[in-house]
C-alpha cells in the first residue's frame, strides 16, 4: 500500500520560515527510482511546481522561490523536505508532496498541508 504523509504546514509571519516533511512508504518505492518534489495550489488557482529533486540529485525549482526555499531527500526514509524561508503572503497554498517512479512514469501524491503566510 502506497502512502505519503505530509507534515509541517501551519501559519507563519512574513520573513518567517517553515519546514514541510514528506515520508513515503511502500514496496514499490523500493523498486523504482524516485523524483520527489512538492507542488502548491493557491485558492482560484492551478497547481504549480515549486520544487523537485530527482532520483539522480538533479534539482528543479519554480523562479517564485529561488534563493528561498530549499528542497532535500533522505534516501534511507524515503522522505522529502522544503525549508522555506523568507515567506511571503503569496506563498500561501495547500502545498501536495509529489512522488514519481521515474521510469514508468507514475505520479503519486500525498493529502496537501495548508501553508498561510500572513501577519
Amino acid at each position: 500500500q502506497v502512502q505519503l504523509v505530509e507534515s509541517g504546514g501551519g501559519l507563519v509571519q512574513p520573513g518567517g520560515s517553515l519546514r514541510l516533511s514528506c515520508a513515503a512508504s511502500g514496496s514499490i518505492f523500493s523498486i523504482y527510482a524516485m523524483g520527489m518534489g512538492w507542488y502548491r495550489q493557491a485558492p482560484g488557482k492551478e497547481r504549480e511546481l515549486v520544487a523537485v529533486i530527482t532520483s539522480g540529485g538533479n534539482l528543479n525549482y519554480a523562479d517564485s522561490v529561488k534563493g528561498r526555499f530549499t528542497i532535500s531527500r533522505d534516501n534511507a526514509k524515503n522522505t522529502v523536505y522544503l525549508q522555506m524561508n523568507s515567506q511571503k503572503p503569496e506563498d500561501t497554498a495547500v502545498y501536495y508532496c509529489n512522488v514519481r517512479l521515474e521510469t514508468l512514469p507514475k505520479d503519486y501524491w500525498g493529502q496537501g498541508t495548508q501553508v498561510t503566510v500572513s501577519s
